[in-house]
């Protein structure tokens, strides 16, 4: 054996004794501190049976000792010990603890049962009360009813046990504060041996109400893949019920509801907004699940989205303080490489603004919180997105008076549509002038079988003198989508809320100058005299647009009933309940279009109207027939054809 060959034994040789050692070494050292580590989880166990209150048996007869009693218990632990483990076990005694956790915007009360959030109250916002009276700070949920359970099996020799942890006691860490302010609770259960279930909220304080309304939600699963039992999933099950928090009841349950939002969708859907109970079963990966009240919102945000869900609610009674009861049971893909969850929590009001910027995990995911506010669908939410809210946003900074904002946003949106409103009143005043003409055509055609040809001539007429028969109802069709997509603003408008303005002391609601002692069907037991104005004003101008048109066409004369009594009437015993702002804005509608009516008259001369009629006869007399009107034409003469041959 050669020198080198000595020198690299005597290496190695060394190295393997080095190992030997620090490995030694550390071994002890890891064996001391599980040692002293299962001395702790012995040490708590043995405290919880010992601190275990004694319940007695209505079986028991009166005379068994303390000592029997507790010997009785003790067996009953080693029992449940048996079938859970004695980590489950000891999990099981004991009371639980609550402690609350605050920031600028909101205070959240923790519960170690289930390790839950037990409680939520928002600051800044309070119930309805009268004017005069100051109501209690909005509460998101009653505490009573909140439940957030994580179900899951664990191995226990040959069989599978079932956990449920709100069945069990978490251990809650004293809460510390970060280098930011942030606020960590983190609560602990431990399974198994050397298994524990990790819990850790954050609750943030950095003066950003998108971020500030959130609670960050991990869930770890520490040394917990040996204990766990073969499955696909973990269920989550969350449930609460909502205070009733609003003057209403009727209308703050048609907008309080369960809504969700599908992975990678813009859109949200919704169980509907009804009275009783409903549940519907979701197949499919969900970002989030929002128990929505009318402007208020818990929702729970999986970044890496949940499994197929069981969602429903139950209505409450009107009167009962309570408004729904939501429910909402969730699945979770779990393998043995899991090593947690990223869950997050929405408490707040449906801003639009703080719900546009609300985001967790990769910040480029959009929520599309904000499609929990109801602005409508299609062309009525884009004139709400683009136009109404960015004006009323706008306006609500220099202007203290909600009342006033809505008045002035009324005049900008009568502005906008008032060349609609002229060519309307135009088309009309043309219908009307040329009324004498389509009489003689009348006369000149009297019988049936000439309709066609009466039709015909009519239309010709029409087409030289330049008039649109749909002009005067094509400019009131396009104020439609302006009038739906302010039905659907102002009872989402949180900014509404609490806002007085003359006698309606909250515009979200409706206004009351008379609680009848008895409930009439179909309208309820208060005079809203904004509803009752609205109506009026809606008459009145029924009236009036029913007076020029019906000049114009006789075949409105059949209308009168339906557009001048019916609507008004229809429309007071709708929206006695609804929101007093809107209301107040159709009023203002109504009110500044029959002042635009009248200017127009004023404005408008019959005699140059009707100058322009000749004018445009005098051009079209001999010009070429369009495509439409030649294939018009045939299309009547064709008719007319076959009902000839129809009377032989």
């Amino acid at each position: 054996m050669d020198k080198k060959s000595i020198i690299g034994i005597v290496v190695v040789a060394a190295l393997f004794v080095g190992f030997a050692y620090v490995n030694n070494k550390e071994q002890k050292k890891y064996q001391t501190e599980m040692a002293a580590w299962q001395a702790r989880q012995d040490s708590l166990a043995a405290a919880a049976r010992a601190a275990r209150p004694v319940e007695p048996d209505a079986a028991t007869p009166a005379e068994i000792g303390p000592g029997e009693a507790a010997a009785e218990a003790d067996t009953e632990f080693r029992r449940r010990a048996a079938q859970l483990g004695e980590y489950l076990a000891a999990a099981r005694e004991g009371a639980p603890e609550e402690f609350a956790v605050e920031n600028d915007v909101m205070t959240v009360r923790f519960s170690t049962l289930g390790g839950r959030i037990a409680g939520v109250t928002l600051k800044g916002y309070d119930r309805y009360a009268p004017r005069g009276a100051q109501g209690a700070p909005i509460e998101l949920f009653d505490p009573a009813t909140a439940r957030f359970d994580l179900s899951f099996h664990l191995k226990n020799g040959t069989r599978n046990v079932p956990v449920h942890t709100m069945d069990y006691l978490f251990t809650a860490a004293p809460v510390r504060t970060d280098g930011e302010g942030t606020r960590i609770v983190e609560m602990r259960l431990p399974v198994a041996e050397g298994a524990t279930l990790v819990y850790r909220y954050s609750i943030y304080d950095g003066k950003a109400p998108e971020r500030d309304y959130l609670v960050d939600f991990d869930v770890r699963l520490e040394g917990m893949a040996t204990a766990m039992a073969a499955q696909s999933t973990l269920g989550i099950d969350w449930s609460n019920t909502s205070f009733q928090n609003e003057k209403g009841f009727k209308n703050e349950n048609m907008y309080t509801t369960l809504s969700y939002r599908f992975a990678g969708e813009t859109s949200i859907e919704e169980l509907g907004m009804s009275d009783g109970a409903k549940s519907e079963s979701v197949t499919g990966a969900l970002n989030w699940v929002a128990f929505k009240q009318q402007f208020f919102s818990s929702v729970l945000i999986a970044p890496r989205n949940f499994g197929d869900a069981d969602l429903a609610f139950d209505t409450a009674q009107p009167g009962s303080g309570l408004v729904k009861a939501f429910r909402a049971c969730m699945t979770v893909p779990y393998d043995l490489g899991t090593e947690g969850y990223d869950f997050a929590f929405y408490f707040g009001p449906n801003l639009y603004p703080v719900l546009k910027k609300v985001a967790v995990g990769d910040k480029d995911d959009d929520l599309y919180l904000e499609r929990l506010i109801p602005l409508g669908w299609g062309i009525f939410g884009w004139i709400n997105r683009w136009c109404v809210i960015p004006v009323f946003d706008f306006l609500r900074n220099y202007i203290g008076s909600f009342g006033i904002i809505i008045l002035i946003l009324a005049v900008l949106i009568r502005l906008v549509i008032s060349p609609l409103t002229y060519r309307s009143y135009v088309s009309m005043a043309k219908m009307r002038l040329i009324k004498p003409q389509v009489d003689e055509l009348a006369k000149k055609y009297p019988k049936q079988e000439d309709a066609m040809k009466r039709q015909q001539a009519t239309m010709e007429l029409y087409k030289k003198a330049g008039i649109n028969p749909m002009g005067g109802c094509i400019p009131m069709l396009i104020q439609m989508p302006i009038l739906i997509a302010m039905f659907r603003f102002f009872p989402a408008s949180i900014e509404l809320r609490g806002q007085s303005f003359l006698w309606a002391e909250d515009l979200s609601s409706y206004d009351s100058i008379l609680d009848l002692p008895f409930s009439i069907p179909f309208y309820g037991d208060h005079v809203s005299l904004f509803a009752l104005l609205m109506a009026l004003s809606t008459f009145a101008f029924s009236y009036i647009n029913y007076q020029q048109t019906a000049s114009s066409q006789p075949q409105m004369a059949g209308m009168k009933f339906m557009m001048v009594y019916m609507m008004p009437a229809m429309l007071l015993l709708w929206f006695n309940d609804y929101a007093s702002g809107l209301c107040w804005y159709y009023l203002l509608s109504n009110l500044l279009t029959i002042g635009q009516t009248f200017v127009i008259r004023r404005m408008v001369d019959d005699s140059k109207i009707q100058a322009i009629m000749a004018a445009n006869a005098a051009k079209r007399s001999n010009g070429k027939k369009s495509k439409f009107q030649q294939r018009y034409e045939e299309l009547l003469r064709q008719q007319e054809a076959a009902q000839r041959a129809k009377r032989k």
